[in-house]
């Protein structure tokens, strides 16, 4: 299996994007699949709950201007097969510098082909900043499949329509004509709620296949595990977390062994409360 680059994006906070980079990739690493997490977020909570430090060669802020090969940001976890690139403040100077560069939208994906050339990871996963900006487009750029977390509650899907659009407009400027997208991803479910189970029947109801089937609980563990800078497999590895990641990875794998991925990005329904 060639190496597979999956950007998980959302620009609206909140949705447990970071969360679920950080666990999804530890959940894929346990199952014995060399991963890379790339923080592409400057606030570096992916990096934080890692316990990565950023080298004496940089940040990922060092690859995306020229200063360092991306190879030797590679930091490697606690955690078996899992390694990381860590982010810090100084990756926010990256929007204005690689703007000014030639060819900017394709930055990251020139510093990170020697990377994805090596062979050593199987899957490279992108924790993107909650923004539409000059690294959110890179990474979709960068990516050969986007993964969406939508949190299960009221309007669960405002802005998605954004971010299809930009997808849209990469794949039709031919900055990356492939882009597709490995599904969409219910979070912070609440099954003692209506609304959450309103929710979920309802964004499956429109989007059937594209969702995922494994769904990730409103979990106070979840929450204070990065407090500890552990991830939930670890903090609380038999808890529901845990175990909704556990889950999600194999049922992940499982779409990428069968190469299944939607090239036709889900719209939002023009006349809907979700």
């Amino acid at each position: 299996m060639k190496t597979k680059v999956i950007a998980i994006a959302n620009q609206k906070g909140g949705v447990g994007k970071t969360t679920t980079s950080v666990n999804l990739s530890a959940a894929i690493a346990e199952a014995g699949h060399p991963v890379l997490l790339l923080d592409l977020d400057p606030q570096g909570n992916a990096s934080s709950a890692l316990g990565l430090e950023v080298s004496i060669d940089g940040s990922l802020y060092a690859a995306m201007i020229g200063q360092a090969p991306m190879a030797d940001l590679v930091c490697k976890t606690r955690l078996q097969n899992l390694y990381g690139i860590p982010a810090d403040l100084d990756l926010a100077g990256a929007e204005i510098e690689v703007a000014r560069m030639e060819g900017h939208l394709g930055q990251l994906r020139r510093v990170l082909q020697p990377v994805r050339d090596s062979g050593k990871f199987e899957f490279i996963i992108m924790d993107c900043p909650p923004s539409l900006g000059i690294l959110m487009t890179n990474a979709l750029t960068a990516a050969d499949e986007i993964l969406i977390p939508i949190q299960c509650e009221y309007y669960a899907l405002e802005g998605l329509g954004k971010l299809v659009g930009v997808m849209e407009q990469i794949r039709e400027s031919g900055a990356n004509p492939t882009l597709a997208m490995s599904g969409l991803l219910m979070t912070m479910l609440d099954v003692r709620t209506n609304i959450s189970a309103a929710v979920v029947r309802d964004v499956r109801a429109h989007f059937e296949e594209v969702v995922f089937q494994a769904a990730i609980p409103r979990s106070v563990r979840i929450s204070e595990a990065p407090s500890f800078s552990q991830t939930i497999l670890e903090y609380d590895p038999k808890g529901a977390g845990a175990t909704a990641y556990r889950v999600l990875a194999k049922e992940f794998l499982d779409r990428q062994q069968r190469g299944i991925s939607f090239i036709g990005a889900p719209q939002r329904p023009e006349e809907s409360e979700i």
